[in-house]
């Protein structure tokens, strides 16, 4: 998986950053599937790219490190998922996201 050209420096500034270019829906692990409470719509690790991602340490306690995947539907929806990296990642999420293709 390889990270995108934008230099975010915290996650606050890379969620930002992601919404000004039309990652607007929100995307929660629910299910074995990815849903969007937004459109009601539940999506399958086949239906979804990832088109970048972003990496973020904390600076004093290692459960603030998470990582923001920038995610595009077959449909064209376009949205957000974060989780945690590391010991602190949830198993799951990151289980569904290794099953997701990578656009580079």
């Amino acid at each position: 998986m390889s990270a995108s050209p934008y230099n975010y420096r915290n996650l606050l500034e890379a969620v930002n950053g992601l919404r000004e270019r039309g990652f607007n829906y929100d995307f929660k692990y629910e299910d074995s599937c990815l849903f969007c409470d937004k459109i009601s719509e539940k999506f399958q690790a086949s239906d979804l790219k990832i088109t970048e991602y972003y990496r973020f340490e904390g600076m004093s306690d290692p459960e603030d490190s998470s990582v923001i995947y920038a995610i595009e539907s077959n449909q064209g929806h376009k949205g957000i998922i974060i989780d945690a990296y590391g010991a602190y990642s949830d198993e799951h999420i990151a289980a569904f996201i290794s099953n997701i293709e990578v656009i580079d």
